[in-house]
């Protein structure tokens, strides 16, 4: 049985692989620099990770970057990273982590979280959508790659 957990700076070696994984799912090529980001983002609180744990192997993750909202005066979160392993897909895990991060989210007085996720990836959207998240009708997203 699965743990959903607050990872730990101890946790990036493992996290690193998941990582890596889902940034292959997003056909970007390995990073040798990812475990220092990992690193970095959960040693200064720059970033809510949490983690499935089986029995001591992490199976898969959720990253959200907390932030402000001027329109609404709150606090948001942006849920930038939902990942599991696929031999541990099917498990309900992913909807485990998402109800921990928004019940985290919620804890915090965030009055909103939001994500974006490939066009493609029709799973992440059922199940999403079977929680309760709905798809932006209303503002168009604009992109500045440097």
């Amino acid at each position: 049985m699965f743990q959903i957990r607050l990872a730990t700076v101890a946790d990036v070696p493992a996290l690193t692989s998941l990582v890596e994984q889902y940034r292959a799912f997003y056909k970007q090529d390995a990073n040798p620099n990812t475990e220092s980001y990992l690193t970095e983002r959960i040693k200064n609180q720059e970033s809510v990770v949490f983690v499935a744990d089986d029995h001591g192997t992490l199976v898969g993750f959720t990253q959200s970057y907390p932030t402000f909202s001027t329109v609404s005066l709150s606090r948001i979160w942006l849920l930038n990273d939902l990942f599991v392993a696929p031999e541990h897909r099917g498990k309900h895990i992913a909807d485990q982590l998402i109800k921990v991060t928004e019940e985290s989210a919620k804890e915090s007085g965030a009055t909103r979280i939001w994500l974006r996720t490939a066009h493609t990836n029709s799973p992440a959207q059922a199940l999403y959508e079977g929680r309760g998240w709905m798809q932006d009708e209303i503002y168009r997203r604009y992109d500045l790659i440097f």
